[in-house]
């Protein structure tokens, strides 16, 4: 008797066998765009070498959308979808199934669905194979799973409980407290620094998480990236499929904009008293937006300053010519907003004054010079030759063209990467960390430490 989970077995054994014969030439599969009469706005690569399918729903309902007071309501929207959904209009083939039920259901179709929020969406993720019994099911439950989550009183209290107790015990850890000071700090009262604590879970009710949901998640807001072995015809089909519970909405009214992250006016210190064996130290301020001009620009030079590990400049200077930190570090965080730059390390309390002041300098003396020829030269070779790492799977490929889909990139961003690395000089990547960076307007976050 063939089932379900035969199938399932049958054709991931073939996808092994597929992934291991063939040779990957990801960055040359075109991405498809097209606007369903939903209005939800999907994006398409057609990856056939295995018989699978991941799908990202994107909606604008990120944690940037918390009403005030309520931090961590999006979060507990993403978390209701996993608690339970009510029974379908036969509800003898689709019956209501709690937690327990829903893991077992996934378990069954060899599939796997989640929701997530970070500061800008809520996403739904659907990876499943694509023999068609399978991933009809698949996409039904999930379809379920999106538009008819259902918490009752006494899982939210328990969750919450455990979230509660999560956050507490995390604020015991002098990464966290350097965290939230350097967050705060950053982005003042922007979306972006708020954060969740037990006082504003505590004002989160379920009616609230209906609320947030009926308001955000609609099909018409919905932008839909696809990877995997499908068709257009079959994306269309499952697109159809996975919106299909959600309310019709004859058109989506603008939602409220939120205001941008305002820049820094002066330079901040924030020492913290810490019991712990070593000072968290951050250092960095706005930084910004994704859809930037000047992002592979800036990528570039914080790869040499302080995103290329062993390679970069603070590494060199903090922890090789100084033994001060085992590891520094710095990156860009941008959004749809303007995310933060950050340089971060670790050290002796002792030793915090000087590795600030270090550095401060590290960073100061790169904005003003921008880096040498010879530092641009390996920077493009190791982005470029890692490039493929990036999109050597179709998780990863769903990333990158979620990515494109949310901030509005072209669609041969992929195809032209490498080709716009390559044609940086020193002038584009020093005027980029400029015009960014303002080393005498940052914020500098030292909790275990000694002020500097």
């Amino acid at each position: 008797m063939i089932t379900i989970k035969n199938i399932a077995v049958r054709a991931l054994c073939t996808s092994a066998i597929a992934l291991f014969s063939s040779n990957s030439a990801w960055a040359l599969l075109p991405i498809q765009h097209w606007t369903e009469p939903n209005g939800a706005k999907v994006y398409l690569v057609e990856s056939p070498v295995i018989p699978m399918v991941d799908v990202q729903i994107d909606f604008d309902a990120g944690t940037r959308r918390d009403p005030a007071g309520q931090s961590g309501l999006a979060n507990a929207v993403a978390a209701m979808a996993s608690k339970g959904v009510k029974a379908g209009r036969d509800a003898s083939a689709e019956p209501a199934l709690d937690e327990n039920g829903l893991g077992e259901a996934w378990a069954d179709l060899g599939a796997s669905f989640e929701a997530n929020a970070d500061n800008d969406t809520l996403h739904y993720v659907l990876r499943s194979l694509t023999d068609p019994p399978l991933l009809e099911r698949a996409a039904r439950l999930a379809a379920r799973q999106i538009a008819e989550p259902v918490t009752t009183e006494d899982v939210w209290q328990r969750d919450r409980a455990r979230w509660s107790a999560s956050l507490k015990e995390a604020n015991t850890r002098p990464a966290t407290v350097a965290n939230h000071a350097f967050a705060a700090a950053v982005y003042g009262s922007h979306p972006y620094g708020v954060r969740t604590t037990e006082e504003t879970l505590a004002r989160i009710s379920v009616a609230d998480m209906q609320a947030f949901h009926a308001q955000y998640v609609a099909a018409c807001r919905a932008k839909v990236s696809i990877v995997g072995a499908v068709s257009r015809a079959q994306a269309q089909t499952l697109v159809a499929t996975l919106l299909s519970r959600l309310p019709a909405t004859a058109g989506c009214a603008p939602l409220p904009p939120v205001g941008e992250v305002a820049a820094l006016t002066a330079p901040a210190e924030k020492a913290i008293p810490f019991a712990s064996a070593q000072a968290h130290v951050l250092i960095g301020q706005p930084g910004f937006q994704r859809r930037d001009p000047d992002f592979l620009a800036l990528l570039v030079g914080n790869h040499i300053l302080g995103g290329g590990g062993f390679v970069s400049r603070l590494t060199h200077e903090v922890r090789e010519k100084r033994g001060l930190s085992y590891s520094v570090y710095s990156y860009f965080a941008p959004g749809l907003h303007a995310g933060a730059f950050t340089v971060g390390l670790q050290t002796r309390p002792d030793q915090a004054a000087q590795a600030v002041q270090v550095s401060r300098d590290v960073i100061a003396r790169f904005v003003a010079e921008g880096p040498t020829e010879a530092e641009l030269r390996a920077a493009k070779d190791n982005l470029i030759g890692g490039f493929a790492l990036r999109i050597d799977s179709n998780k990863k490929l769903l990333g990158n063209v979620a990515n494109i889909a949310w901030n509005d990139l072209p669609l041969d961003y992929l195809d032209q990467w490498a080709k716009k690395v390559e044609a940086l000089t020193v002038a584009d990547v020093r005027t980029a960390m400029a015009q960014k960076l303002q080393p005498d307007r940052m914020v500098t976050v030292v909790v275990g430490g000694k002020q500097p």
